[in-house]
């Protein structure tokens, strides 16, 4: 497909995989996929664990690291862990008995593409709801 008919079709340009929610809808197996993204970083723990993981140096941390930033146990920290994972945010290593977690990137940047509006373009103009006011 060019990067016409991509653009006509309402998908991003820059990785062609998915459209721009402000400029054209999601068809429903696109939805479901979103929605179980957004469903993982809709609670405030895991968004805390995502920021974390993402913000560490060197691009990792142990889960030993993570565990004693909140007032939750250890299993219910791997269960946040284990959604981010399903969701495709973050992987995860075993090294002996610690497991470390990194950011996989290309879903943030898929969500950005997701809800970025293209520069200079203004968002759909509002109907009024029963037609003409």
């Amino acid at each position: 497909m060019s990067k016409q008919e991509s653009a006509a079709r309402g998908r991003n340009d820059s990785d062609g995989c998915c459209p721009a929610l402000l400029t054209a809808p999601l068809d429903e197996v696109q939805a479901v996929e979103v929605a179980k993204v957004f469903k993982a970083l809709g609670d405030p723990v895991r968004l805390r664990l995502l920021s974390m993981i993402a913000s560490r140096a060197g691009g990792e941390v142990c889960v030993c690291d993570l565990t004693p930033a909140f007032d939750l146990s250890q299993p219910t920290i791997s269960h946040h862990l284990k959604l981010l994972r399903q969701a495709g945010l973050i992987d995860s290593e075993r090294r002996g008995t610690w497991v470390y977690y990194r950011l996989l990137p290309e879903m943030t940047d898929r969500l950005a593409a997701i809800l970025t509006r293209p520069a200079g373009q203004p968002l759909p103009v509002a109907t009024p709801v029963g037609g003409t006011s």
